[in-house]
């Protein structure tokens, strides 16, 4: 059998993306389809089409639905690396960039004006994404040209804007009630916060990790010899999040875990500094729904971000990152707090997946008798 897909980029990340009609009319789960056609476990993947980094493992599937409000829906899935696995709990921002993208080249939606709005649904989290393609003359530039830090070449302009975005996974901002918490780990008592926005984050002070605020460049270094105490806390912070029953029953994907400080003196364009881990990994630029927490994090007094920034609300947060800094946006329209981000997205091939032998028997199999 043979499935149809479009590999985009949004963002800082790739992703496959399917419609949803394609899985809808197999017995074939996609629990067990998307490791496969990602040729995971494996971390090469070396027979699939997955990108073996956390950053390019990842699925869009979406649909149009009828008769609501939204222009599209879609579902995130983090494909398991080295795993047969797949996670369903949390969103992807940036991939949550080509949504918008793939509705008006496929026709899905009409550009209007030069700036196209699309209203979009994460089934994931049930959060609700407003999307603003820049469409001059009511169309898509012939050549992309907007940029965006940690991509060396252009695509074409994504704002995403998240409505409400508070507790969209717990239900509450902040998961345990309160704005820091003490978490046990290796040994040693850390302090975090605990946020749900976006993602839920566990945020902690690059300090108390023997990280030094002015050499934001050799944090890379101390984080990656200290990943074995930071999937600790970040287990243990599942389980005080109500995300996860014990510590080894936490998610890969969620909670994320953000690392912040003060920007280096000799960093006038920053507000503070991150460093992301992503499944259990550094991230090489920033998790989109991770900044979005932290954002609201920042607004939260208590919170380890906040003692940063200040109680002073401002309409933008500047993030450093290793790829650049990014800004994130906040802002009230028509009774909702919507907290957003400019990406950058584009199409990089559209073709047919061939799935192995054996899988694609069983979804013929499951065809035919649909069938009959």
């Amino acid at each position: 059998m043979k499935i149809e897909a479009e590999w985009m980029r949004g963002g800082t990340s790739k992703c496959w993306v399917f419609e949803s009609g394609q899985f809808g009319e197999t017995e074939t789960s996609p629990d067990v389809l998307l490791p496969r056609l990602f040729g995971s476990p494996d971390h090469r993947q070396i027979d699939g089409v997955g990108g073996a980094t956390s950053t390019t493992s990842k699925a869009m599937i979406l649909s149009r639905p009828v008769g609501d409000d939204v222009d599209v829906e879609f579902t995130f899935a983090q494909v398991g690396i080295e795993e047969a696995a797949v996670d369903w709990g949390s969103n992807c921002g940036n991939c949550s960039a080509v949504v918008g993208l793939y509705a008006i080249e496929k026709g899905w939606v009409v550009p209007t004006g030069d700036v196209t709005r699309i209203v979009t649904r994460n089934t994931n989290t049930g959060q609700i994404i407003i999307q603003r393609v820049s469409t001059p003359s009511c169309a898509l530039p012939i050549v992309p040209q907007a940029e965006m830090p940690g991509v060396p070449f252009p695509g074409y302009r994504v704002g995403l804007g998240f409505q409400d975005p508070a507790g969209k996974t717990t239900g509450k901002l902040l998961p345990t009630g309160s704005a820091s918490d003490r978490i046990t780990a290796g040994g040693t008592r850390w302090t975090v916060s605990m946020v749900d926005a976006g993602a839920p984050v566990v945020i902690l002070r690059a300090e108390d990790l023997g990280l030094d605020p002015e050499r934001y460049d050799s944090w890379l270094a101390g984080v990656e010899l200290q990943l074995e105490t930071l999937e600790h806390i970040r287990r243990h912070a599942a389980v005080r999040m109500g995300l996860a029953a014990t510590t080894s029953e936490a998610a890969r994907a969620v909670p994320k875990v953000a690392i912040v400080a003060s920007p280096a003196q000799s960093d006038p364009d920053s507000d503070v500094s991150v460093m992301m881990l992503s499944m259990g990994k550094p991230h090489p630029a920033l998790a989109i729904t991770g900044s979005i927490a932290l954002t609201l994090a920042a607004r939260t007094p208590g919170t380890v971000l906040n003692d940063i920034t200040g109680d002073t609300i401002q309409p933008t947060l500047r993030l450093r990152t290793p790829a650049g800094v990014i800004e994130t946006w906040s802002e009230e329209r028509d009774g909702s707090l919507l907290v957003g981000v400019d990406r950058t997205a584009r199409t990089l091939a559209t073709t047919v997946i061939h799935l192995p032998e054996a899988l694609g028997s069983a979804v013929d199999a499951s065809l035919a008798s649909a069938t009959q």
